[in-house]
Order: C-alpha cells, then sequence, then structure tokens
C-alpha cells in the first residue's frame, strides 16, 4: 500500500467520524421537567433517577417542576424547547396516549414533538373499596354494586386520569352503571373512599398501597394481567373472570423533537443504568411500582398502542375536558 493510499484512506476514517468527534454530550446541566407539583410520585421517582443518571452523564440533573392542565403546560415547555439533549421530560399515559384526545388544544402533539428516550416504570391500579363494602372478590363486589337502587359512585383524580379511564374501561366489560365523582388529585380522592364518602375507585400502587397494608382499603383485584409482586396475595381481575382487563399508570422519558440521536442514546442508556442501581430499584419497591425500562423504539411502540386503547375509550365516552 503507498504512502497517498493510506493517507486517503486515513482521511476518509476521520471525515466518517467527525461528526461523531465534535458533539460534545451533555455540554452543562441538563433541565428535567416534571409536569407535576413537587412532593408526588411523579416528582419523586424524577428525582431519584436523576441522581443517579447524572453520576453517568458527569453533569448535574436539575428538576424544574411545571404543573398543570393536566401535564399539558409542561409538555408544552419542553416541546418548544431546544432539541440539543439539555432538555428532557417526565412524559406519562397522559402526555403521550390521552390529552390529544380529551383537549382540543393540548399546545403539542405527541406523536411529532418529542423523541422517545426510554420507559421508566408503570403503576399497577387495583380495585379498592371502602371496608365497609360488603364484597370481597370480583364477584362479591359485581353484586353488590348491581343491587344498589342508584349507580354507584366512584372516586379518581380527577377527569381524564388513567384511573378514570380504567373505570370506564372496567365498567363497559363489567356491564354496570356507576356515577363518576372526580377530584383534584390522588389523595382527597383515597381518603374520601377510606372515609366512606364514596364507596370505592381504582388506585394506583404508589397512592393506595400504604392503605392496602393497613387494612384502610380493602382490595378486591389486581387491573394487570399478572400479580403485582409487592402484593402477590391479591388476585387479577382477569383472573376472576374480566378477561383482558388490564390498565397502567405509566411514564417514560423524551426530549424535544430532532434531539440528536447520539444523545438520546447517551440519555438511554444512563436512564437504563440508572433503573437498574440499588437506590432506584428500592424505591420502586416502596412505591410499588414495575420498572419497565427499554429503547426509544419500545417506547414509541408502548405509546402508540396506548394511544389507541385508551383513544377509543375516550371517544365511546364523550370525554373531553376543554
Amino acid at each position: 500500500m503507498t504512502f497517498s493510499t493510506l493517507a486517503r484512506r486515513c482521511l476518509g476514517a476521520l471525515a466518517l467520524s467527525a461528526p461523531l468527534l465534535a458533539f460534545a454530550y451533555p455540554t452543562g446541566p441538563i433541565e428535567w421537567v416534571v409536569p407535576y407539583a413537587a412532593g408526588g410520585g411523579s416528582d419523586v421517582v424524577a428525582r431519584v433517577i436523576a441522581s443517579e443518571m447524572s453520576k453517568t452523564l458527569g453533569q448535574p440533573i436539575v428538576i424544574n417542576n411545571k404543573p398543570g392542565a393536566g401535564t399539558n403546560i409542561g409538555a408544552a415547555y419542553a416541546a418548544k424547547a431546544k432539541a440539543d439533549g439539555q432538555l428532557v421530560l417526565t412524559a406519562d399515559t397522559a402526555t403521550l396516549s390521552t390529552n390529544g384526545f380529551l383537549y382540543a388544544k393540548p399546545g403539542y402533539n405527541a406523536e411529532q414533538d418529542f423523541a422517545p428516550v426510554g420507559l421508566i416504570a408503570r403503576f399497577p391500579m387495583i380495585l379498592v373499596v371502602n371496608p365497609q363494602v360488603p364484597a370481597k372478590n370480583l364477584q362479591e363486589f359485581l353484586a353488590w354494586t348491581k343491587a344498589q337502587s342508584n349507580a354507584p359512585a366512584y372516586a379518581s383524580p380527577g377527569a381524564g386520569s388513567p384511573h378514570h379511564l380504567a373505570t370506564e374501561l372496567f365498567s363497559d366489560l363489567a356491564k354496570l352503571k356507576l356515577t363518576h365523582a372526580p377530584y383534584k388529585g390522588a389523595a382527597p380522592a383515597v381518603q374520601d373512599v377510606i372515609g366512606g364518602q364514596v364507596p370505592f375507585m381504582f388506585v394506583d400502587t404508589a397512592a393506595g398501597g400504604s392503605h392496602i397494608r393497613a387494612g384502610k382499603l380493602r382490595a378486591i383485584g389486581v387491573a394487570s394481567l399478572k400479580r403485582v409482586q409487592q402484593f402477590d396475595s391479591i388476585p387479577t381481575l382477569a383472573e376472576q373472570g374480566l378477561a383482558g382487563f388490564e390498565a397502567y399508570a405509566w411514564q417514560g422519558l423524551v426530549a424535544p423533537a430532532k434531539t440528536p440521536a447520539a444523545a438520546v442514546q447517551a440519555l438511554n442508556k444512563a436512564l437504563l443504568q440508572a433503573v437498574g442501581t440499588p437506590a432506584v430499584k428500592e424505591r420502586f419497591q416502596t412505591l410499588g411500582l414495575e420498572a419497565i425500562p427499554g429503547s426509544p423504539e419500545e417506547m414509541a411502540a408502548y405509546a402508540k398502542s396506548e394511544r389507541e386503547k385508551w383513544g377509543k375509550v375516550i371517544k365511546a365516552k364523550g370525554i373531553q375536558l376543554d
């Protein structure tokens, strides 16, 4: 091989690798937008994961809480941010799968404005009743519900929430007539079920797990196809006869659309490592969360399937929030 030939090959290799060498990431602190108030489940999850991801990325990750409008405020803010990998967003069931149907103008396009980074976790949901309700399993609950003179009320953290939509799907499959009692958040809804003001609801494990363990709420069944590890004594609703019923609240991480692929890959790698650390596993165990890490492509496919599922429910029920 002549010197000139070798030189040309070396120069060609350098040219091909130049974009990679020129892309330094991250270049400074990363902003993580959480579209919920500080102190809630999504905020806690973001902070514990951000702490671990920052070790891998070599830069601090700063949480920026932007609550309101069912995540629309935070999501719209993130959608308009510079696509350089220096900003990410907690994107959940509402952000990516239901708000496009619930709101005429959510302020962003779930399918076009974000680059998926990876799924984080899902919150299994459990059908719970006030202990005074004379039902200990699904068949007894259905019999009690149908024996009421008026359509029994159920609580939810708010209209359009995953808990609300799960109950609407449940009522269709079980052929029940129910009355929705929406609250402003999971905490007041749970407290009123405990107090007996409302007889039942679907509650996620983060908001209701401790109350189930304490006996303040009685679990009827889990809204997943397999039993939840932390509550393995509670049968699923599917195994009690409600075939195919499955509902979760879930969340993942996204960046603005057109974020460089190298940045998305770096973020995904750091996210996967974080979810596997003892600190995150311990916190997930405490909250009753199921880790569902994966690739950006897997997150995109999951969000799409959830859009199709819950979009049908929202349209069929005529649920609209503005």
